[in-house]
């Protein structure tokens, strides 16, 4: 039972961890991409890539925290000028040739040793490490030093029984099969009563659960509750901004032209003009999801290449294109369900104690294989995804 309370707690830590709401960020966008405007954009990792070098390198030239953030932002909304222009006139395959190569093009043009002022800004494949500059976002924390465990009060303070944890972890399954039913309908509940149930069960499941796989972290250090708060709070505001902007009439024309171009035309609409403006306000919250994963960790061109575009979609075909829940809770399970297959494979398959057939790196290896039968499978028998819909997979590209 340790053994698998030790796998839980690295599930918890990557559930929190910032690096999994920077890329639900990069998601989020993306679903406006494909999921409500059918661009089939292989390139999210260049605005990602862009807004973490657009914010890196105006706080090391010594500009405020502000501006490099708008400054980042300003670099994907040319970068997403220069891509649509010439570019969205295409569909599905073409658009994601292309797409994929102005990523590749943005990486290598950041790994660039050949130009020494170009080097000397982007560090090449060295990247800009983040000490220089992460301190003006650590400055702002009234978190404090120290450490903090999330929700003090845990199954270490009753009892350390292994009954006491499964019969938590059986609640817990009892409380999202609940909710489950309620948003199918399956429960006789309607209009406020229904959300005011599923907000309970949603809190209950998420308190039981760090009842039962405690966090702790540093308050204010690399990958502490500052950078996770902060983080989160952006998923929820980009979700709120995403669920005003769908339901308006210009979501609404975003759904048009993804399911027929041609009728939107006929209506009078500028199908390239709502084009742009998706694939403009999707890359804004790529840029905004590669600020916050290289706030952390280092600004370097490899880890924000064509692997985080994947993982992304994967995440996205997950979680259900086209709904608003669909990026957060299809990132959630990817990193969580990754770090439960490394933890257990370093603990089952590369140990001395059970079965020692691989090494560390190859877990890492070995969970990725397990992830791409599993995203198969989603692709052969569910395609919409956990909370999709299979009608808003009805592209026209």
């Amino acid at each position: 039972m340790d053994d698998i309370q030790q796998i839980l707690n690295a599930m918890m830590r990557e559930a929190v961890d910032p690096k999994t709401a920077a890329v639900a960020l990069a998601v989020i966008g993306l679903n406006i991409h494909f999921g409500y405007t059918g661009l089939l954009n292989i390139g999210q990792s260049a605005f990602m890539l862009l807004g973490a070098y657009g914010f890196a390198i105006s706080i090391t030239q010594g500009w405020p925290l502000p501006v490099a953030i708008l400054v980042g932002l300003l670099v994907a909304f040319v970068f997403a000028l220069v891509l649509g222009v010439p570019t969205l006139q295409l569909r599905g395959d073409y658009l994601a040739i292309v797409t994929i190569s102005a990523a590749e093009i943005v990486r290598y043009v950041g790994r660039s040793v050949g130009v020494e002022w170009l080097f000397d800004l982007t560090g090449g494949a060295q990247g800009i490490p983040g000490s220089r500059y992460r301190d003006p976002f650590t400055d702002l924390s009234f978190f404090g030093s120290g450490n903090t465990t999330l929700l003090p009060f845990n199954y270490l303070d009753v009892s350390e029984s292994p009954l006491l944890r499964l019969a938590g972890w059986l609640v817990v399954i009892g409380l999202i099969w609940a909710a489950v039913q309620i948003g199918r309908g399956k429960i006789g509940l309607e209009g406020g009563a229904r959300t005011g149930a599923l907000l309970g069960l949603s809190l209950a499941t998420i308190l039981l659960v760090f009842f039962l796989a405690p966090v702790a972290a540093q308050n204010t250090g690399v990958e502490g509750w500052w950078f996770t708060v902060v983080a989160w709070v952006i998923v929820a505001i980009g979700l709120l901004l995403v669920l005003g902007l769908t339901r308006s009439p210009w979501g609404r024309a975003l759904k048009g032209v993804r399911e027929d171009e041609d009728a939107m035309r006929s209506l009078g609409k500028n199908v390239f003009a709502i084009k742009m403006q998706a694939l403009v306000i999707g890359g804004l919250f790529g840029a905004v999801g590669g600020m916050m994963y290289v706030l952390p960790s280092t600004v370097q061109p490899d880890a924000l290449g064509r692997n985080i575009t994947f993982f992304a979609y994967t995440a996205l075909l997950l979680g259900g294109a086209a709904t608003i829940w669909g990026p957060v809770l299809g990132s959630l399970i990817f990193f969580v369900g990754r770090a439960a297959i490394i933890a257990g494979a370093n603990t089952y398959l590369s140990s001395d104690q059970y079965i020692n057939i691989m090494n560390r790196q190859q877990t890492s290896q070995f969970a990725f294989v397990v992830i791409g039968v599993a995203l198969m499978l989603l692709v052969i028998f569910r395609p919409q995804g956990i909370l999709g819909d299979k009608r808003e997979l009805r592209f026209n590209v």
